[in-house]
């Protein structure tokens, strides 16, 4: 940051499971122009071609971030009414929510990048549900601070 942006102060606190790292400048805009005024789903949301090198390069760490700041994983709980009495069966699932259509297309291309099964479930959110793909996120996107 210091580096990108000299004139500007970085400043570094630590966290439980991170370091939060900030710098206050007029001029972040300018570097990440999809940043600006009003609600993130009423304006265009697209990565510059720096920033999708970035994230070919780093796909997994950029889903990760999407599901810890919009996401979560959770236990899908089913009731099969049958003759001899209910039956109950679990399984993990992941869910992503934005309000966003920009923002979830670049979370289900990032997906889509490492062959990972998703759904959309309605109209703001998606879902990775299938066991392989529920296990393929499990390795790398581990639990939210």
């Amino acid at each position: 940051m210091a580096t990108v942006m000299p004139n500007s102060s970085v400043g570094r606190l630590q966290r439980t499971g991170c370091t939060l790292v900030n710098s206050y400048s007029k001029h972040w805009a300018c570097l990440f122009p999809q940043h600006g005024p009003g609600m993130k789903h009423t304006r265009k949301i697209a990565l510059q071609p720096w920033q999708e090198e970035i994230v070919a390069e780093f796909t997994e760490e950029f889903i990760r971030g999407l599901i810890h700041s919009d996401g979560c994983r959770s236990m899908n709980r089913v009731r099969r009414p049958l003759k001899s009495g209910d039956r109950w069966y679990e399984y993990p699932r992941y869910f992503f929510v934005n309000e966003s259509v920009d923002i979830r297309r670049l979370f289900t291309d990032a997906l889509d990048l490492l062959g990972i099964a998703w759904k959309q479930s309605n109209r703001k959110t998606i879902s990775v549900a299938r066991r392989e793909a529920v296990a393929r996120l499990d390795e790398f996107v581990g639990p939210k601070y």
